[in-house]
């Protein structure tokens, strides 16, 4: 599901709000989860799952084109954890 998707949805369940209101409440929602991810603080929607920020250490790397050795740094990446109730919905 795309942004605008997930906006038409939200606009087809809600008659009362215009496209655009939805747009702004859309964006933000995901800009405060992009500014807590940022913070390296957690996000979760409970049944759902959680956003968190996860540390990965610096490592050797190798360039598949050259086979060069590279050395990667000190990388954030965003991890999710799946839900109880998204979980127990996939694995009916």
């Amino acid at each position: 599901m795309t942004k605008s998707e997930l906006i038409y949805k939200i606009a087809a369940k809600n008659p009362n709000l215009t496209a655009r209101d939805i747009e702004k409440i859309v964006t933000v929602i995901f800009d405060s989860i992009i500014k807590a991810m940022a913070n390296g603080e957690r996000v979760e929607f409970r049944g759902f799952g959680a956003f968190s920020v996860r540390t990965r250490s610096p490592r050797t790397a190798k360039n598949p084109r050259t086979g060069e050795k590279l050395q990667v740094g000190t990388r954030n990446i965003p991890h999710f954890k799946i839900g109880k109730r998204l979980y127990d919905l996939l694995n009916q």
